[in-house]
């Protein structure tokens, strides 16, 4: 059986740059956009001590921000994709209920985007432990 996990493009920030740079790069490369870069929308952090290290030992911290698509910019496969990168969508709101999202923040993406009240800082612990009720 294969699963289709998807995920926002991902910088790893190995020297100092500005995060508003860093997000356009990234959505340049991995997905061939322009981007406008809004503010910051969530704060998702991995501590494997309180995850039982399920998706390694390293601690992580991600930051995803509120991005639009420039006109005339569309989604698409770059010429050398990441080696496990399978595809390139932009996912509409109304459709972000049908995907598997890691990490799993799709209603808090939908609360934040209707203007209700969300986790905007999200642990994968409290993800894991919403999963177990």
């Amino acid at each position: 059986m294969t699963v289709s996990i998807t995920t926002f493009p991902q910088v790893v920030l190995s020297q100092v740059k500005p995060f508003v740079e860093a997000v356009k790069r990234e959505a340049k490369e991995e997905a061939c956009v322009d981007v406008e870069v809004g503010p910051v929308a969530f704060v998702y952090e991995y501590q494997p001590t309180k995850s039982n290290y399920i998706y390694g030992d390293t601690h992580s911290v991600g930051i995803t921000f509120e991005c639009e698509l420039k006109s005339g910019s569309y989604p698409k496969l770059p010429q050398k994709p990441d080696p496990k990168q399978t595809d390139v969508k932009w996912i509409p709101i109304s459709e972000l209920h049908l995907i598997q999202l890691y990490p799993e923040i799709n209603q808090d993406i939908v609360d934040y985007y209707n203007g209700n009240k969300y986790r905007n800082y999200v642990e994968e612990q409290e993800i894991q432990q919403k999963q177990l009720r």
